[in-house]
Protein backbone atom coordinates (compact mmCIF):
# COMPACT_ATOMS: atom_id res chain seq x y z
CA UNK A 1 0.00 0.00 0.00
CA UNK A 2 1.42 3.40 -1.04
CA UNK A 3 0.88 5.98 1.71
CA UNK A 4 0.27 9.48 0.26
CA UNK A 5 0.18 12.92 1.88
CA UNK A 6 -1.74 15.53 -0.18
CA UNK A 7 -0.64 19.17 0.17
CA UNK A 8 -2.55 22.01 -1.51
CA UNK A 9 -3.84 25.30 -0.12
CA UNK A 10 -7.15 25.07 -2.03
CA UNK A 11 -9.68 22.97 -0.10
CA UNK A 12 -11.56 21.88 -3.22
CA UNK A 13 -8.38 20.71 -5.00
CA UNK A 14 -7.07 18.95 -1.90
CA UNK A 15 -10.39 17.20 -1.23
CA UNK A 16 -10.76 16.23 -4.89
CA UNK A 17 -7.27 14.74 -5.06
CA UNK A 18 -7.85 12.87 -1.81
CA UNK A 19 -11.11 11.37 -3.10
CA UNK A 20 -9.57 10.38 -6.45
CA UNK A 21 -6.46 8.81 -4.96
CA UNK A 22 -8.37 7.02 -2.18
CA UNK A 23 -10.32 5.21 -4.91
CA UNK A 24 -7.08 3.92 -6.48
CA UNK A 25 -6.09 0.33 -5.77
CA UNK A 26 -3.05 0.04 -3.53
CA UNK A 27 -3.10 3.71 -2.52
CA UNK A 28 -3.95 5.20 0.87
CA UNK A 29 -4.18 8.95 1.49
CA UNK A 30 -2.93 9.10 5.08
CA UNK A 31 -3.15 12.88 5.52
CA UNK A 32 -3.65 16.36 4.10
CA UNK A 33 -2.07 19.76 4.66
CA UNK A 34 -2.86 23.28 3.44
CA UNK A 35 0.47 25.06 3.97
CA UNK A 36 4.22 24.48 4.27
CA UNK A 37 4.62 24.15 8.06
CA UNK A 38 1.65 21.76 8.29
CA UNK A 39 3.02 19.70 5.36
CA UNK A 40 6.38 19.29 7.08
CA UNK A 41 4.79 18.43 10.42
CA UNK A 42 2.43 15.87 8.83
CA UNK A 43 5.23 14.32 6.76
CA UNK A 44 7.32 13.83 9.90
CA UNK A 45 4.36 12.45 11.84
CA UNK A 46 2.87 10.16 9.16
CA UNK A 47 6.01 9.08 7.26
CA UNK A 48 4.23 8.79 3.89
CA UNK A 49 5.83 7.08 0.89
CA UNK A 50 4.93 10.01 -1.41
CA UNK A 51 4.06 13.66 -0.72
CA UNK A 52 1.92 15.18 -3.48
CA UNK A 53 2.93 18.82 -3.13
CA UNK A 54 1.75 22.09 -4.70
CA UNK A 55 4.40 24.80 -5.23
CA UNK A 56 2.22 27.84 -4.63
CA UNK A 57 1.64 27.61 -0.87
CA UNK A 58 1.24 30.30 1.80
CA UNK A 59 4.40 30.74 3.89
CA UNK A 60 7.39 28.77 2.62
CA UNK A 61 6.61 27.67 -0.94
CA UNK A 62 6.36 24.03 -1.95
CA UNK A 63 9.93 23.93 -3.24
CA UNK A 64 11.31 24.98 0.15
CA UNK A 65 9.04 22.39 1.77
CA UNK A 66 10.28 19.72 -0.69
CA UNK A 67 13.88 20.48 0.28
CA UNK A 68 13.02 20.23 3.99
CA UNK A 69 11.16 16.94 3.53
CA UNK A 70 13.80 15.25 1.36
CA UNK A 71 16.51 16.53 3.71
CA UNK A 72 14.93 15.16 6.89
CA UNK A 73 13.00 12.14 5.54
CA UNK A 74 15.18 10.42 2.92
CA UNK A 75 12.68 7.57 2.41
CA UNK A 76 9.87 10.00 1.57
CA UNK A 77 9.52 10.88 -2.13
CA UNK A 78 8.08 14.19 -3.35
CA UNK A 79 5.92 14.72 -6.44
CA UNK A 80 5.23 18.36 -7.29
CA UNK A 81 1.71 18.85 -8.69
CA UNK A 82 1.39 22.43 -9.88
CA UNK A 83 -0.12 24.84 -12.36
CA UNK A 84 3.31 26.50 -12.75
CA UNK A 85 4.73 25.43 -16.09
CA UNK A 86 7.91 27.54 -16.09
CA UNK A 87 11.24 25.76 -16.53
CA UNK A 88 12.77 27.69 -13.61
CA UNK A 89 10.26 26.17 -11.19
CA UNK A 90 11.01 22.68 -12.51
CA UNK A 91 14.74 23.20 -12.12
CA UNK A 92 14.32 24.52 -8.55
CA UNK A 93 12.08 21.57 -7.66
CA UNK A 94 14.56 19.00 -8.99
CA UNK A 95 17.42 20.79 -7.21
CA UNK A 96 15.35 20.62 -3.99
CA UNK A 97 15.14 16.84 -4.29
CA UNK A 98 11.68 16.37 -5.85
CA UNK A 99 11.37 13.05 -7.68
CA UNK A 100 8.67 14.30 -10.03
CA UNK A 101 6.99 17.35 -11.52
CA UNK A 102 3.45 17.10 -12.89
CA UNK A 103 1.15 19.85 -14.13
CA UNK A 104 -2.33 20.11 -12.61
CA UNK A 105 -3.88 19.60 -16.05
CA UNK A 106 -2.72 15.94 -15.84
CA UNK A 107 -5.54 13.38 -15.74
CA UNK A 108 -6.35 11.47 -12.53
CA UNK A 109 -4.91 8.33 -14.15
CA UNK A 110 -1.65 10.13 -15.02
CA UNK A 111 -1.40 11.46 -11.46
CA UNK A 112 -1.93 8.01 -9.92
CA UNK A 113 0.57 6.48 -12.35
CA UNK A 114 3.15 9.14 -11.46
CA UNK A 115 2.70 8.41 -7.73
CA UNK A 116 3.21 4.67 -8.36
CA UNK A 117 6.34 5.27 -10.44
CA UNK A 118 7.84 7.61 -7.85
CA UNK A 119 6.98 5.26 -4.96
CA UNK A 120 8.82 2.52 -6.87
CA UNK A 121 11.94 4.70 -7.02
CA UNK A 122 11.40 6.23 -10.46
CA UNK A 123 11.35 9.83 -11.63
CA UNK A 124 8.49 11.57 -13.45
CA UNK A 125 8.57 14.77 -15.50
CA UNK A 126 5.44 16.06 -17.19
CA UNK A 127 6.01 15.58 -20.95
CA UNK A 128 5.12 19.26 -21.50
CA UNK A 129 8.11 20.23 -19.33
CA UNK A 130 10.77 18.19 -21.16
CA UNK A 131 14.12 19.96 -21.23
CA UNK A 132 13.04 22.38 -18.51
CA UNK A 133 15.38 20.84 -15.96
CA UNK A 134 18.23 22.18 -18.11
CA UNK A 135 16.90 25.75 -18.05
CA UNK A 136 19.11 28.68 -17.13
CA UNK A 137 20.02 28.69 -13.44
CA UNK A 138 18.86 31.62 -11.35
CA UNK A 139 21.47 34.34 -10.80
CA UNK A 140 19.87 35.07 -7.41
CA UNK A 141 21.08 33.69 -4.11
CA UNK A 142 18.47 31.88 -1.98
CA UNK A 143 18.32 34.92 0.31
CA UNK A 144 17.79 37.35 -2.58
CA UNK A 145 15.07 35.11 -4.01
CA UNK A 146 13.41 34.91 -0.60
CA UNK A 147 13.14 38.70 -0.15
CA UNK A 148 12.05 39.13 -3.78
CA UNK A 149 9.33 36.47 -3.30
CA UNK A 150 7.99 38.34 -0.27
CA UNK A 151 8.16 41.66 -2.13
CA UNK A 152 6.23 40.05 -5.00
CA UNK A 153 3.51 39.11 -2.49
CA UNK A 154 3.16 42.81 -1.61
CA UNK A 155 5.26 42.97 1.56
CA UNK A 156 7.19 46.19 2.28
CA UNK A 157 10.82 46.25 3.44
CA UNK A 158 9.83 46.61 7.11
CA UNK A 159 7.42 43.66 6.91
CA UNK A 160 10.03 41.51 5.14
CA UNK A 161 12.62 42.48 7.77
CA UNK A 162 10.24 41.47 10.57
CA UNK A 163 9.32 38.19 8.86
CA UNK A 164 12.94 37.18 8.28
CA UNK A 165 14.43 38.70 11.46
CA UNK A 166 16.68 41.01 9.42
CA UNK A 167 17.38 44.71 9.52
CA UNK A 168 15.52 46.92 7.03
CA UNK A 169 18.92 47.87 5.57
CA UNK A 170 19.80 44.23 4.89
CA UNK A 171 16.46 43.68 3.17
CA UNK A 172 16.96 46.77 1.00
CA UNK A 173 20.48 45.63 0.11
CA UNK A 174 19.24 42.21 -0.96
CA UNK A 175 16.41 43.69 -3.02
CA UNK A 176 18.84 46.13 -4.64
CA UNK A 177 21.25 43.28 -5.39
CA UNK A 178 18.43 41.24 -6.96
CA UNK A 179 17.38 44.18 -9.16
CA UNK A 180 20.99 44.61 -10.32
CA UNK A 181 21.56 40.91 -11.06
CA UNK A 182 18.37 40.73 -13.12
CA UNK A 183 19.32 43.92 -15.04
CA UNK A 184 15.91 45.31 -14.07
CA UNK A 185 14.97 48.99 -14.05
CA UNK A 186 12.80 48.76 -10.92
CA UNK A 187 11.80 46.32 -8.21
CA UNK A 188 8.50 45.68 -10.01
CA UNK A 189 10.47 44.88 -13.16
CA UNK A 190 12.75 42.52 -11.19
CA UNK A 191 9.73 40.68 -9.78
CA UNK A 192 8.26 40.33 -13.29
CA UNK A 193 11.53 38.95 -14.70
CA UNK A 194 12.10 36.53 -11.82
CA UNK A 195 8.51 35.24 -11.86
CA UNK A 196 8.59 34.91 -15.64
CA UNK A 197 11.65 32.66 -15.36
CA UNK A 198 10.28 30.72 -12.40
CA UNK A 199 13.15 31.86 -10.17
CA UNK A 200 10.83 32.99 -7.33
Amino acid sequence: MIKVLVVDDHDVVRSGLTALLSAELGMDVVGQAADGPAALAEARRLRPDVVLLDIDLPGPDGIAVAAAITGSLPDCRVLMLTALDRPGHLRRAIDAGAAGYLLKSATPAQTADAIRRIAAGGRVLDPRMRGGERSAPSPLTDREAEVLRLAAAGAHSREIAADLFLSVGTVRNRLSSAVGKLHARTLVDAVRIAQGQGWV
